[in-house]
């Protein structure tokens, strides 16, 4: 039973973890508990179900952070292939990670407590505890030598430069990518130009080759989306180029975000846009006075998993 003080304060109430619990119904009763933690991955999980059931709403994904060496691309890829977001934008070093897995690479458990010069002399990358071998990159830069023809062959925009990438890609491994590709999802990548794969275009270009991407030309497109959808739902899972990209399109639109979550391990104070909550976006149009918004301040290998399998209960 709900206690409530003489001046209506409802009382605390206590998490009992039970034997046979699902993550939603755990994710229900943290909203229960109704304070710090708790409180925010239950109504970032409410928002999330409201954002995907309206069907006025368009829902954009801004990922930035280690998601796949983390662990999280099977995530990504599900809330894709189930047609839960429409578009999706994210850093050069997410879909570097992605296509390096799709290409028959691996990321390996390793330890932040290592020798990082031995790990040069062996040829490892490490991304905090997880490692990744250096010799992805001789397997993305033989896709594109493979692929060059089809680069060379027209002007594109990122997102045409991305989406062709998708498509070229083998099936026989999941990737973020190819699941964009076959729903047709579209993937901004404002920051190629900053990323393995950018390097590797570089390259190209560097030996003489014509490949044509227009950095600039894909504003139009989700600018476009923001303009034309009635409603619009923001997740930010972490924070920096991909937000800011989303953010910018709200802002120019007629109207702001009616929803969002984001997921941060960032401050405010600081004034980096990773920290910034979503209420600040008001002052700039990018975010609805009356929005529902909410920000977990957690580690995204933790919130989005927990977000995820309760929503999928739901939905």
């Amino acid at each position: 039973m709900t206690k409530t003080h003489k001046n209506k304060y409802t009382a605390v109430n206590h998490l009992t973890i039970k034997k046979t619990m699902t993550v939603n119904e755990l994710v229900k009763a943290m909203e229960s508990v109704g304070v710090l933690g708790s409180k925010r991955i239950a109504a970032a999980c409410n928002i999330m179900e409201s954002m995907i059931k309206d069907k006025d709403c368009a829902v954009f994904l801004g990922c930035a952070g280690p998601l796949v060496p983390g662990g999280m691309k099977n995530i990504i890829i599900d809330m894709i292939e189930n047609k839960l977001i429409d578009v999706l934008v994210t850093t050069g070093a997410t879909l570097t990670h992605d296509m390096a897995e799709a290409l028959g690479y691996h990321h390996f458990q390793g330890t932040a407590k290592v020798d990082d010069v031995e790990l040069n002399k062996k040829k490892i990358d490490r991304i905090y505890d997880s490692f990744m071998p250096n010799e992805v990159y001789e397997g993305m830069e033989d896709f594109f030598e493979k692929n060059l023809a089809v680069f060379e062959k027209e002007k594109m925009n990122v997102k045409e430069f991305i989406k062709k990438i998708g498509e070229l890609l083998p099936n026989k491994n999941k990737s973020i990518l190819k699941a964009a590709y076959e729903n047709n999802i579209p993937i901004f990548c404002p920051a190629i130009a900053d990323s393995g794969i950018g390097l590797m275009i570089w390259g190209q270009i560097a030996k003489g080759k014509k490949i044509n991407v227009d950095a600039f030309d894909d504003l139009k497109d989700i600018l476009d989306i923001a303009w034309d959808c009635k409603k619009v739902g923001v997740i930010y899972i972490g924070g920096g180029v991909p937000k800011n990209y989303i953010q910018q399109a709200m802002q120019l639109s007629p109207k702001g975000a009616n929803y969002g979550v984001q997921i941060t391990t960032d401050r405010e104070e600081f004034g980096g846009s990773s920290g910034a909550p979503l209420r600040e976006g008001i002052s700039w149009g990018k975010m609805e006075y009356k929005a529902q918004n909410i920000e977990v301040f957690c580690d995204a290998t933790i919130a989005l998993p927990l977000l995820y399998a309760a929503l999928k209960e739901r939905l």
